[in-house]
């Protein structure tokens, strides 16, 4: 074996070659959760709309306490109708069922504020109909938008509600019949004024209010487009950090990814530190694979690597990377603890004991068992990126290269684990749970390739 790296994600730096694997599961990632944030949103906008709709009602009921008001709760009826349907239909991506659906609530709401009410008990002018300012209904719909839209459909509405609300009073200025003698009662008893003139007389639309609603209402829903367009930007980076963060805790123990993540990138310091080095292989994998089949092959590695896997990231170690039918941890990596020569041993002690386990069950099943061998050392590696275009985090060294040869050297030893004096010694110098390096056994000084001097290791009994 030779020296071994790891390859965390990093961040995306628009210097750095991007291949075209992590892009497509970059994409597959925000896409998947810009749909769960859509359906979310569309849920929390109907559940508003249902909200509001009977709020709106009620509060109809007051302003106009007669039978009428039914009309217009008819519209609201329609309305929440309405929005159920665009919860059922919506979906990232343009979608021209959803748009047909935004437009008729547009018109839904302009039908219910411009056509006279039919059960109404009088007539007024048409022109009357904006006299009740009935234009800021358009804001709830506005706003329930911003909960599930994209920025350009945030602004669409805002547009659409322009489009048709100006419509809509050019239509009634043209259809609507001209009531002269209401007109000149008017001005018989305001005389020459004219603002008080225009603003009194029930047959005027006052054109100058119906461009200000629009106007006003188009520059809140272009603002409040870009601020959907800035959340979105913030919830697809954290899309990607949060698929950074989840490839990391892959690599690396939950509270070392807690650490990593509150750095700004600790992976780029290059530097030499003393770190514990696990090396596990199993024992006979070649000749106990030839007899499976390569689907039972690979159910056998995935559970192997699972359960040491497990066992690595329990005892706070980085999963350098799998090694075929073996693996690579580090501890005391990309930070150094208190006792990673402790946690590295502890880690060895229990991967025995959970293949173990693993072995009774085997037996039961009438598997053949597994034996493993590892390796453990504790010396000096350097830390860092590598690499010029795609980076990667490397754990290099003469200590990598020592615990992979005293992997290989528990075939020799008739070991399950091989210890070197260096790993021995720091346990003892932490001093944490030294009763781990009580079962091991002192062996002759073995020659290691690579050291100039024979080194002395240590098996457990």
């Amino acid at each position: 074996m030779t020296d071994t790296t790891l390859a965390p994600p990093t961040s995306y730096h628009p210097e750095r070659h991007v291949d075209l694997a992590d892009v497509v599961a970059d994409n597959a990632y925000v896409e998947a959760n810009l749909a769960a944030h859509k359906q979310r949103g569309l849920e929390w906008a109907v559940r508003a709309r249902w909200i509001a709709m009977p709020l709106i009602g009620v509060m109809l009921v007051f302003i106009n306490p007669s039978w009428s008001v039914l009309y217009y709760h008819g519209m609201l009826a329609l309305l929440c109708v309405n929005g159920w349907l665009m919860g059922r239909m919506g979906k990232v991506g343009r979608s021209k069922a959803e748009l047909f659906l935004i437009f008729m609530d547009l018109l839904i709401m302009t039908f219910g504020m411009v056509l006279p009410n039919p059960f109404a008990p009088q007539d007024f002018p048409i022109a009357v109909q904006y006299r009740f300012e009935n234009f800021i209904y358009f804001y709830v719909i506005l706003a329930a938008g911003t909960l599930a839209y994209s920025w350009r459909t945030v602004i669409a509405i805002g547009v659409w509600t322009s489009g048709i609300w100006m419509t809509g009073v050019a239509l009634a200025w043209w259809l609507s019949p001209t009531d002269e003698a209401l007109r000149q009662r008017v001005i018989e008893i305001l005389g020459d004024s004219n603002v008080l003139i225009q603003i009194m007389d029930p047959t005027s639309f006052m054109f100058h209010m119906r461009v200000q609603e629009v106007v006003v209402f188009i520059i809140v829903a272009v603002i409040l487009g870009f601020s959907v367009r800035r959340f979105n930007a913030l919830l697809m980076n954290n899309a990607s950090l949060t698929r950074e963060r989840t490839n990391l805790s892959r690599y690396f123990s939950p509270n070392v990814v807690d650490q990593l993540s509150q750095n700004d990138d600790p992976l780029k310091q290059v530097r030499r530190q003393d770190v514990a080095v696990l090396f596990i292989d199993i024992i006979g994998f070649t000749r106990l694979a030839a007899g499976l089949d390569a689907l039972k092959v690979i159910d056998l590695l995935r559970g192997f690597h699972g359960r040491m896997e497990r066992e690595v990231f329990r005892h706070h170690g980085t999963l350098d990377k799998y090694l075929g039918d073996g693996l690579m941890a580090t501890f005391g990596t990309p930070m150094a603890g208190t006792q990673d020569a402790t946690n590295a041993l502890a880690c060895a002690r229990d991967m025995i004991s959970a293949l173990d386990q693993w072995n009774r069950e085997r037996r039961r099943a009438g598997e053949p068992e597994i034996r493993v061998g590892i390796g453990l050392h504790y010396g000096e590696a350097v830390l860092g990126d590598i690499g010029a275009n795609r980076l990667e985090y490397a754990v290099i060294g003469t200590a990598v290269n020592v615990a992979a040869r005293l992997e290989v050297m528990t075939r020799e030893l008739q070991a399950d684990i091989v210890i070197s004096d260096q790993l021995r010694l720091q346990i003892q110098a932490e001093n944490i749970e030294v009763a781990l390096i009580d079962p091991f056994v002192r062996q002759p000084d073995q020659e290691i390739r690579g050291l100039d001097q024979p080194m002395t290791v240590w098996t457990s009994a």
